[in-house]
């Protein structure tokens, strides 16, 4: 019997996927726990309607990710900190310093887990920080770290 899952089932497949189950095992145990619906010709359009759905909402992700990127580029991102003798910050510059200044100055949100900082900034001057917007869209951007008045 075919069915369309509705969930993952270990051993058999992933939500929306197709398969070829037994008879007993497709009417005693994936129907009535609704892991799966019979494969009708109405469920499958269905399934490729959502699919067709999920496809759309990926490649609008994909768009507003590059858009991000594109204002990235003109952007210089300023944060002011404390800093001791030598122009050492207290502290360090955080992804979340980052991710907060950006809202604040140029209203673009970028979660602080997508901003990748190989090491911490404790020094002023002005640093290039990559952030992965996911579906291997990458952005650089610049921050310029100040003295706090």
């Amino acid at each position: 019997m075919k069915v369309i899952l509705q969930q993952d089932v270990k051993g058999q497949g992933k939500k929306g996927q197709m398969i070829e189950a037994s008879d007993g095992y497709a009417r005693n145990f994936l129907i009535p726990k609704k892991l799966a619906v019979p494969a009708t010709a109405d469920n499958l359009n269905t399934m490729r309607l959502q699919e067709k759905a999920k496809q759309a909402q990926i490649e609008r992700e994909k768009e507003e990710a590059r858009e991000i990127v594109k204002k990235l580029e003109s952007c210089v991102v300023k944060i002011a900190s404390k800093a001791g003798a030598g122009g050492k910050l207290f502290g360090s510059v955080t992804t979340k310093e980052i991710s907060d200044a950006l809202r604040e100055q140029f209203d673009i949100n970028i979660e602080k887990q997508k901003i990748v900082q190989p090491e911490p900034i404790k020094a002023f001057g002005s640093y290039e920080v990559k952030c992965r917007m996911g579906y291997e869209i990458t952005g650089t951007i610049n921050v310029m770290v100040v003295e706090a008045k």
